[in-house]
């Protein structure tokens, strides 16, 4: 059993900054990928930013050149830097981590925190 403990969020006026972290928990685990997910009321949910064991990260379009991801392998910590945010940006926002505990695959999500930007 693998465990995401997500903390950060809240609420912020629009152009302004939050950080979220996520931490995974468990036994033995081997983490390929690690990302942040989002979903707005009424909408699916969508890939926020991902990065792989190997620094390779992927950003939604919505929010190139705004948010930063990075990730300590040694810890199994993911965080995501947000910055100038929009109130579009406005979501639940779920940490997400896939790989291995022992030999057995893994895919976990966090619990969720709510972000939302408001003046």
């Amino acid at each position: 059993q693998v465990q995401l403990v997500e903390s950060g969020g809240g609420l912020v006026q629009p152009g302004g900054s939050l950080r979220l972290s996520c931490a995974a928990a468990g036994r033995l685990i081997r983490i390929n990928a690690m990302g942040w997910y989002r979903q707005a009321p009424g909408k699916q949910r969508e890939l926020v930013a991902a990065v792989t064991n190997g620094g390779t990260t992927n950003y939604a379009d919505s929010v190139k050149g705004r948010f930063s991801i990075s990730r300590d392998n040694a810890k199994n910590t993911v965080d995501l830097e947000m910055n100038s945010l929009k109130p579009e940006d406005t979501a639940v926002y779920y940490c997400h981590a896939e790989g291995y505990s022992g030999f057995r695959p893994f895919g976990s999500w966090g619990q969720g925190t709510q972000v939302t930007v408001s003046s």
